[in-house]
């Protein structure tokens, strides 16, 4: 377990919680009225700043119930949050549906925060890359919808 120290940037910023133990993710909230249109997409403020640790990143992630009924999606998912970055956490959420306006109201759920341990990478450039089954065979490649 790690702790995740977080700020919150309005009084009215909801705390991210899980739904149920075990779960993945931290529900995060909008910290204000945002009425999405058909097509629409808008960046919505959480109220929140966190402090990623050290080796770790954070993942901002949809919510499967909101994409499900009304056709909401995180657009850059899943939204990257470095261990360095101390701002406010903002979701970019898109309206998929061609017809229905979605409001997502100040304290609803609108995405979810996953926090990974991410390691360090080193670059080492090769003339060629090791052989695997797949190969260089890319988009549809195992033939199965």
């Amino acid at each position: 377990m790690i702790d995740l120290p977080v700020r919150r940037l309005r009084p009215e910023a909801r705390l991210p919680e899980s739904a149920y133990a075990g779960d993945a993710g931290l529900d995060l909230a909008a910290s204000e009225r945002v009425e999405l249109g058909p097509g629409e997409r808008a960046v919505v403020p959480t109220g929140l700043a966190v402090a990623i640790p050290e080796g770790h990143a954070g993942f901002v992630q949809p919510r499967s119930g909101l994409a499900a009924r009304h056709g909401i999606a995180v657009v850059n998912s899943p939204g990257l949050i470095d261990s360095g970055y101390r701002g406010e956490i903002r979701v970019v959420l898109l309206n998929t549906d061609g017809e229905e306006t979605f409001v997502a109201e100040a304290g609803e759920r609108i995405a979810q925060l996953v926090v990974l341990a991410v390691p360090d990478v080193r670059l080492a450039e090769v003339d060629e890359l090791p052989e695997s089954e797949r190969g260089v065979q890319g988009f549809g490649s195992s033939r199965v919808a």
